[in-house]
């Protein structure tokens, strides 16, 4: 056999055992998480001992939040407009310094459905029926038969005034009676993206009031970029955050009024004396200059 004709004869065996071979490589591709993606397009954990974090259930539904990098419980009450204590005991956690990124909380209490109206039974009271001459105890019989008592044409009452439908700055307002909560000159306004409320000027020391009757949920200084901070909570749609105080002079879950000095202004977490003073419904920041009223 000469030369060529082996190394022929080498080749067509190779093929052919290369076209026999079972030896398939896998078709799955990795995405930019590291996680595999087989052919059907279906996604699988790149760590499937790991477990999924904690209400990974609930994500996307109403009344849940589901945490970020960089929260903290005190942040999500913020973003949420809850108290960061009820969120603590409405989601059963033991530390409220330890959240998971992906963790899903809930955010509403329990016996609140999603839109904050409470399932509570309606109790009707009970009315006696009885003549308008008779007295507590009375028989039946002593009252005048039906048939015997003259028929009375009542007379035809007035209607009542319609009351007057609330003006859209009532509605803007939440029927809240609000006030400046410092006197000094607006250095930085609204902005959605840049700033979350009004910058109020002042000297250090200087009074903060509360902008409105309301608790305290918050008192400390344990939220980044805000300082010494109080949060106050007025009604189930808003609150109100003062931040970089110099003193606060309130604590959590206590009442105060409208007007009340509650912290002493100051530059923490900051590079001025002044007040960031923020308006939130529902967890929403909102400008706080369409609530205030005109100085």
């Amino acid at each position: 056999m000469s030369f060529k004709t082996g190394a022929c004869l080498a080749t067509a065996l190779l093929l052919a055992a290369c076209a026999t071979s079972d030896h398939r490589a896998p078709v799955e591709d990795r995405n930019l998480s590291g996680a595999r993606v087989p052919a059907n397009g279906a996604t699988v954990s790149a760590d499937p001992a790991k477990p999924l974090p904690p209400g990974s259930e609930n994500a996307g539904k109403p009344g849940y939040y589901t945490v970020k990098p960089g929260d903290t419980l005190i942040r999500v009450g913020l973003e949420t407009g809850q108290n960061w204590r009820d969120i603590m005991r409405w989601n059963n956690l033991d530390n409220p310094n330890v959240l998971e990124v992906g963790q899903v909380l809930r955010v509403v209490p329990p016996a609140t459905d999603p839109a904050g109206v409470a399932t509570r039974p309606v109790t009707v009271a009970r009315v006696e029926s009885r003549p308008l001459d008779s007295k507590p105890g009375a028989s039946a019989a002593s009252a005048p038969a039906a048939s015997d008592a003259p028929a009375v044409t009542p007379a035809p009452s007035a209607s009542p005034a319609p009351a007057p439908a609330p003006s859209q700055a009532d509605k803007d307002a939440g029927g809240i009676n609000w006030m400046w909560p410092a006197q000094g000159p607006v250095i930085a306004t609204f902005d959605e993206v840049r700033n979350k409320g009004l910058g109020i000027s002042g000297k250090a020391g200087d009074p903060v009031y509360a902008a409105a009757d309301g608790r305290v949920v918050y008192a400390g200084s344990g939220l980044r970029g805000y300082g010494n901070l109080v949060i106050v909570k007025h009604n189930n749609d808003y609150l109100t955050a003062y931040a970089h105080n110099q003193t606060l002079l309130v604590k959590e879950d206590q009442t105060v009024r409208r007007g009340q000095k509650i912290a002493e202004m100051g530059s923490t977490d900051t590079d001025r004396v002044k007040l960031h003073f923020e308006i939130r419904r529902q967890g929403k920041p909102v400008d706080p200059a369409k609530y205030l009223p005109p100085r």
